[in-house]
């Protein structure tokens, strides 16, 4: 009767591990390499998890926002990945470097290349794709860019969903970019997308262990927290009949 006591405590443990870290990296994020100022160029890192078991990302397809239009945007090559830009015309036409600019790209998608199992993202792992954009607008404090993920067995996920104020986050939320304020110089950041631009292509899959470390690292803090709290309780309802059974 006590082990399986104890052991019904240690399901309720795992379960709370397991329902408090699994979204922890499950999400198509994009995040600046440096600061994304207004203004400015930046390149920015679309991060794409595999959150399935049973199948690899095969393609991602980037919405970019048409209400901000960018100018520039400049996908860096990924090895086992081709890459195709899609250019719109745009409804209200932009002006960049005195310039006005009356069509734009609106959509980058990436396919995996080549054959076999390990074609594309395998699960456990995560890769980054790299994009050199601007000019980012003055006028917005974010940018929004919808993403589809497909998989090896034809699964798409839509993130999609915008955040609204006041709200808890939805299931598959849209990449959110935060451009930060106008650089004081006055270079906007476009001499250090221009060095970046200029490195060589490079692979940037590695395990999801390896990612944000620090962010992972409280989490898990968190979540020891929590287990030792659900065993202790089952440790203090044990102890309390035991006390009952001998007296």
């Amino acid at each position: 009767m006590k082990a399986s006591r104890l052991a019904a405590a240690g399901a309720v443990a795992a379960s709370a591990v397991v329902v408090l870290s699994s979204p922890a990296f499950a999400h198509v994020s994009v995040q600046p390499e440096g600061a994304a100022a207004k203004g400015g160029y930046a390149v920015i890192d679309f991060k794409v998890p595999n959150e399935r078991d049973d199948a690899s990302t095969t393609k991602l397809e980037v919405n970019f926002p048409t209400d901000h239009p960018l100018a520039s945007v400049m996908p860096e090559p990924v090895q086992g990945w081709s890459i195709k830009t899609t250019k719109s015309k745009l409804d209200k036409p932009v002006e960049s470097h005195g310039e006005k600019i009356s069509e734009a790209i609106t959509k980058v998608t990436w396919t995996a290349t080549g054959t076999g199992t390990s074609k594309g993202i395998q699960p456990g792992f995560f890769q980054k794709f790299p994009v050199s954009i601007g000019a980012l607008p003055e006028d917005a404090d974010e940018l929004t860019f919808k993403a589809l993920q497909t998989y090896s067995n034809g699964d798409v996920v839509r993130w999609i969903e915008e955040q609204q104020e006041g709200q808890e986050e939805p299931e598959n939320p849209a990449p959110v970019l935060t451009l930060t304020a106008a650089a004081e110089d006055g270079h906007h950041g476009a001499e250090a997308s221009a060095e970046a631009s200029q490195e060589p292509a490079a692979s940037t899959t590695t395990t999801a262990a390896e990612s944000d470390s620090s962010d992972t690292t409280a989490r898990v803090l968190g979540i020891v927290g929590i287990v030792i709290g659900v065993v202790g309780v089952a440790y203090g309802v044990l102890a309390g009949r035991r006390r009952t059974d001998n007296a």
